[in-house]
């Protein structure tokens, strides 16, 4: 344990001053988003619309962010990380603030999508910023980090929505609907204070992608055949893993509140002990890789959570149901880290933002589609048979993204282990 605990103590006095900013300002968005993610869905219903509704803000969502990643790659790689994660910042935060305030549908969806629409920016440049300010050596341990430190943060952000909330409505006396809209409020307070460390990067990205003489995407395409292969190849991967999780992840607080009848705090609760599962699980994740490889760490702890996945769908205990999901929520998200780190060895440095807003694409475009998916067929069958299905066809999907991950990138583990005996 403690060669481990040094390990780690080793590697973060190794991250420069850019590192050590972007990780505050990543705690800060994501206790914000933490917030957005446990309770928004109640406020679309305290608002009086149906649960299809929270399908179609989602999808809209989750739409914005798969039309805008690829041209928000494209720019990141021209005018560098920082400049991208300012604008997207500004303009998301200012979507949460409105989105906490405004009450009419077509508004709350135009606020989804110009969320969604920014948010991709940050997506997009953050792995590439913190790709650029690491050695490939750190960036395991670094991706990890930083995805640990976003579990936590969503904890926090997890923990603070179910609770203020109810703290709110039971001790100062107003209105359900009044309640959860303060704590978006706060909720968006937390995203524009991560403006402040954001402003103090130094961004250097720009000058060295502009020496590489990649501008366009026809020059891209002539001279990086082989970056774009690789980022096809992960694409299929992550659209896959997309279409299962689209129908699932949006809706777990409404999974437990509907079938359980639990209450708002102890929802939070619940997502914020899977937040912090799995940071648990990203903190272990570098030493999986050390023992079997990127490519097998990434397969073997995917196809772990998929028996936590199906207790989740088929039982009637809530306890069963929280082990379930925390489990499957750790073993699941676990690889992502891993499968980043490799994505970013694995493509030219002029292509990593478009390798990781390819990835995030097509991602997010099986959230658009399958969100309202799940919710028409929830609303069909049931909270039990209906969330019982919709799991159920996640689990089959996991395995299909993990066996095909398996099988295309098992060769890259097996070059890297010829590399280093040589």
């Amino acid at each position: 344990m403690g060669r481990f605990v040094g390990e780690w103590n080793e590697q973060f006095k190794n991250y420069n001053h850019n590192v050590r900013l972007f990780l505050l300002a990543s705690i800060l968005v994501n206790i914000g988003m933490g917030i957005f993610m446990v309770i928004y869905n109640y406020y679309i219903r305290e608002l009086g619309y149906s649960d299809q509704m929270n399908g179609r803000v989602i999808a809209m969502q989750a739409m914005a962010s798969a039309v805008a990643l690829l041209p928000a790659g494209l720019i990141s790689d021209k005018w560098g990380r920082k400049r991208i994660i300012i604008i997207g910042a500004v303009f998301a935060a200012t979507s949460l603030l409105f989105r906490a305030l405004l009450e009419g549908e077509q508004t709350l969806i135009v606020m989804a999508f110009v969320t969604g629409l920014f948010m991709a920016f940050i997506q997009v440049s953050s792995i590439p910023l913190l790709a650029e300010n690491s050695t490939e050596k750190e960036r395991v341990h670094l991706f990890s980090f930083n995805f640990a430190l976003i579990m936590v943060a969503n904890v926090v952000g997890n923990a603070l929505g179910g609770t203020l909330t109810d703290l709110f409505h039971l001790f100062f006396h107003v209105t359900m609907l009044e309640s959860v809209r303060i704590t978006l409020v706060i909720g968006s307070v937390f995203f524009f204070l991560a403006l402040i460390p954001i402003f103090k990067i130094k961004d250097q990205s720009k000058a060295r992608i502009q020496k590489t003489g990649a501008s366009s995407i026809g020059k891209l395409l002539t001279t990086h055949r082989s970056s774009i292969k690789w980022i096809g190849l992960f694409a299929v991967a992550n659209l896959l893993i997309g279409f299962g999780s689209g129908l699932v992840i949006p809706y777990l607080n409404l999974y437990f509140s509907d079938r359980f009848e639990i209450s708002n705090s102890l929802v939070g609760l619940i997502l914020s002990l899977g937040q912090a599962m799995t940071a648990v699980a990203f903190m272990i994740g570098p030493s999986v890789v050390k023992r079997f490889g990127e490519v097998k760490a990434v397969v073997m702890l995917q196809l772990a959570s998929i028996p936590f996945l199906l207790l989740t769908a088929y039982t009637e205990n809530l306890w069963l149901a929280v082990i379930g999901f925390l489990f499957r929520q750790a073993l699941m998200n676990a690889g992502n880290p891993i499968q980043m780190a490799l994505m970013m060895r694995t493509v030219d440095d002029s292509m990593k933002g478009l390798a990781n807003s390819v990835g995030q694409m097509v991602f997010q475009l099986g959230w658009a589609v399958m969100g309202p998916v799940s919710t028409s067929i929830v609303v069909l069958y049931g909270a039990y048979y209906g969330y019982a299905y919709v799991f159920s066809i996640t689990a089959f999907l996991y395995v299909l993204g993990s066996t095909y991950f398996f099988f295309v990138f098992r060769q890259i583990d097996s070059k890297k282990t010829q590399k280093e005996v040589a």
